[in-house]
C-alpha cells in the first residue's frame, strides 16, 4: 500500500454488533428451511445470547472500561510558555442551511474553551488547533465549524488554529504534526472523547507527538432488564476503536504504515 489514508478511510459508524447478529439470524432461517434444525436451534441461542448480553449492557460495559477508565481523572496541566490545545472532530450536521457542531461535538467544544481559558490565566500563549476536514461532505470543514463555535465562547479569533485536510482520526494525527511544528509549543493537550482517547494517543505517538490526554465526555452503558438500542450502539462504538487499535498494529507488522517517528525526530 502506497497510501495509508487508503486503508484508514472515514471513520463512518460501524454497525458491526447488528450485522453479525443479522448473520447469526439468517444462517439459523437457512439451516431451518434446510431441515438443519439441531443447527438452526443452535444459532438461534446463541443470538438470543448476544441480543442480551449487549442489549442489557454487560457487553458494552466490558468492552467500553478499558477505553475509558485510563481517563477518568480529571487531567492536572502545568501550563508552558507555548501552549496547544488540540481539539480532534466529531462530526457536523446540516441544519436548514448551517452546518453545526454533531451532538457528540459540543462537550470537546466546551472542554477546549475551558482548558484555553485556563491556559491564558497563566499568562502563557494558548492556541487551540481544531482538526478535522468535511468527512460528512456538509460543505465546511468541520475545524472551520468548530472554530467559529470557539470564538463564540469567547476564544480568541487569533488563537484558533485550523487543520481542515483530515478524514479521520489517523489523518488527524499525521496533519496536525506540520501545525504543531510550525507553531513549537512546550505543551499540548488532547481533547476527544474518553472512548476515542486511546487510539488518537496511539496515533498522535506514531507521529512524534506525546499529548496530554484530556477527555471531554465519557460513554458508559445502561444496566437493564430489557435490551436498549442505546447499549447496541455503544458497543458498536467501542468495536470501532478496538478494530482501529487492532489494524494499527497488525499495519504496523506487515509494514504498511509509514515509518514511526520519535518525538524530537525533523
Amino acid at each position: 500500500m502506497t497510501l495509508h489514508a487508503r486503508a484508514w478511510r472515514a471513520d463512518a459508524e460501524e454497525l458491526v454488533s447488528l450485522a453479525v447478529l443479522c448473520v447469526l439470524v439468517i444462517v439459523a432461517a437457512v439451516c431451518a428451511a434446510r431441515g438443519r434444525r439441531r443447527a438452526a436451534r443452535g444459532l438461534a441461542a446463541v443470538s438470543a445470547v448476544l441480543v442480551v448480553a449487549v442489549g442489557c449492557g454487560a457487553v458494552p460495559a466490558w468492552l467500553l472500561d478499558s477505553l475509558d477508565k485510563p481517563f477518568e481523572n480529571e487531567a492536572r496541566i502545568q501550563w508552558g510558555a507555548r501552549n496547544a490545545i488540540v481539539l480532534l472532530g466529531a462530526g457536523t450536521f446540516r441544519v436548514g442551511g448551517r452546518v453545526e457542531p454533531s451532538l457528540f461535538s459540543y462537550p470537546r467544544v466546551v472542554e477546549a474553551a475551558q482548558l484555553y481559558q485556563a491556559c491564558r490565566k497563566s499568562n502563557g500563549d494558548c492556541k487551540i488547533l481544531v482538526s478535522g476536514g468535511d468527512a460528512r461532505h456538509h460543505g465546511e470543514p468541520e475545524a472551520t465549524v468548530y472554530g467559529r463555535e470557539l470564538v463564540a465562547l469567547g476564544v480568541d479569533r487569533a488563537d484558533v488554529l485550523v487543520e481542515p485536510k483530515s478524514m479521520n482520526t489517523w489523518q488527524n494525527a499525521q496533519f496536525s504534526r506540520a501545525v504543531l511544528g510550525e507553531y513549537a509549543p512546550d505543551r499540548t493537550v488532547l481533547v476527544s472523547s474518553a472512548i476515542h482517547l486511546r487510539r488518537s494517543l496511539l496515533y498522535f505517538a506514531h507521529f512524534g507527538m506525546t499529548p496530554i490526554p484530556v477527555r471531554a465526555d465519557d460513554l458508559q452503558a445502561t444496566a437493564s432488564p430489557l435490551p436498549l438500542a442505546y447499549n447496541f450502539t455503544l458497543t458498536d462504538y467501542a468495536l470501532h476503536e478496538w478494530i482501529g487499535i487492532a489494524r494499527y498494529h497488525v499495519y504496523n507488522a506487515l509494514g504498511w504504515n509509514p515509518a514511526r517517528i520519535h518525538p524530537g525526530d525533523a
